[in-house]
């Protein structure tokens, strides 16, 4: 088979299809018969309370699954999630598989989690379905954590979800990156943009890519002069504080991220902020110069410790 390892090997599909007003008016439910895997982590059937037995009875191959699923979304579809990673896990199994991969690149969705805690909890936490569902008054008429019922209570969710506000928090889902400067991702969001990079050989090659260090006003575009250079912020981030003469300070936040392939991609964020957001910027660079010569010494250390014992 093509592709050397699936970690996950997909046993169900559900969905449901919403029309503009969050009506039901259809729905998709097939479980997936097996053929990586000859038996199920007693976890998942601890969670799913379906059993390989089950499968084998009344599950179809994944490839005949897929393409019905193709077909009953349609052309048009926009993917809706609890999450991230469903569509990514879908395309890892459709590429295991050697199918083409029918979803549109960039693949742009809705992920109906980072929405509830946004519009629900201010950003500032990831609630589970079950959680949400409680949260929100929901009848649980129906088990968690199978797919189709899983995506009956998200579209229970979504529709309590004021969508004028939601709307433009699209997210991007990371399988499939640009590969060169035309394919990179630029979105724009009421408080904040977003760019995704194209794929590089090293970290090094990213940071030193102009478009990846550049900072550009979220309000007028025009490139905004560094008050603050990038630097490290933990192992895989970078910040920095720029300005813009008619719009004020920007922070910017470089995410340093893997790619499937073991090569490394950008993920950059740039919005406003006021002094105190500056002063944050600036204290934090203090804190990391700190650590960083605390390291250094500690090597120092090191250094004469192995030249006396030699």
């Amino acid at each position: 088979m093509p592709g050397k390892h699936l970690t996950f090997e997909i046993i169900e599909i559900g969905a449901v299809k919403l029309n503009e007003n969050m009506e039901v008016i259809s729905t998709f439910s097939r479980l997936v018969r097996p053929q990586v895997y000859r038996e199920l982590h007693y976890k998942i059937s601890q969670v799913t309370h379906i059993t390989m037995d089950e499968l084998r009875q009344n599950g179809q191959p994944f490839e005949e699954v897929m393409k019905a699923f193709e077909e009953w979304c349609g052309a048009e579809a926009v993917y809706c999630t609890w999450g991230p990673m469903d569509l990514t896990e879908l395309q890892k199994n459709v590429a295991y598989f050697g199918m083409e991969n029918p979803f549109p690149n960039p693949l742009l969705y809705y992920d109906i989690q980072k929405l509830y805690g946004l519009l629900e909890k201010d950003g500032k936490e990831k609630a589970a379905l079950d959680t949400a569902v409680k949260e929100l008054g929901i009848e649980e008429d129906r088990p968690f954590h199978q797919a189709f019922d899983d995506a009956c209570y998200t579209a229970e969710v979504m529709k309590r979800l004021d969508w004028e506000k939601a709307e433009p928090y699209i997210s991007m889902d990371y399988y499939r990156l640009p590969q060169n400067r035309k394919e990179e991702v630029f979105l724009r969001f009421p408080q904040y943009t977003k760019y995704v990079s194209r794929v590089f050989d090293t970290r090094e090659e990213a940071i030193a890519d102009r478009r990846v260090t550049d900072m550009v006003c979220t309000v007028c575009r025009k490139t905004m002069k560094k008050k603050i250079w990038w630097f490290p912020s933990g192992q895989r981030a970078y910040l920095c504080l720029s300005g813009c003469r008619e719009h004020g300070l920007h922070k910017g936040k470089i995410h340093i991220r893997r790619a499937e392939n073991g090569k490394v991609f950008v993920v950059k964020t740039i919005k406003p902020v006021d002094e105190e957001g500056a002063a944050e910027i600036s204290l934090k660079k203090e804190e990391e110069r700190k650590k960083r010569n605390e390291r250094n010494r500690q090597k120092r250390i090191e250094r004469k410790k192995h030249k006396k014992e030699a």
